[in-house]
């Protein structure tokens, strides 16, 4: 079993910027690959940035709203399982809770939630104007 949690989150200005972090515990090494995604309350949970942690580690896809803005990373000491957020050039529509995932799968379609098995509680961003 894998277990997620993150931190970062908090009342920023737009222009402003966060970063998150998401630590994996419990069997990390069995993870392929790790994503964040984000969701408003009343509408579907939406992927924003998704990266490969294990084969073609390092490669990442974006959702359109935040390519340019966003940047998902790991951290380079493997041991620490973290994976990043930089989220630069905050707008109030980022407002959202933010989830971090993770799948075990050999193949992937990146930033479709029935893709991760594994989920963290998630971390407030609000954006003012």
């Amino acid at each position: 079993q894998v277990q997620l949690v993150e931190s970062g989150g908090g009342p920023v200005q737009a222009g402003g910027s966060l970063r998150l972090a998401c630590v994996a515990s419990g069997n990390p090494a069995k993870l392929n690959y790790m994503a964040w995604f984000r969701q408003v309350p009343g509408k579907e949970r939406e992927g924003v940035a998704h990266i490969y942690t294990r084969i073609a580690r390092g490669d990442t896809e974006y959702a359109d709203s935040v390519q340019g803005r966003f940047t998902i990373s790991q951290d380079s000491d493997s041991a620490k399982n973290t994976v990043y957020l930089q989220m630069n050039s905050l707008m109030p529509e980022d407002t959202a809770m933010y989830y971090c995932a993770a799948g075990d799968n050999w193949h992937v379609l990146a930033l479709q939630p029935e893709q991760y098995k594994y989920w963290g509680r998630g971390t407030q961003v609000t954006v003012s104007s």
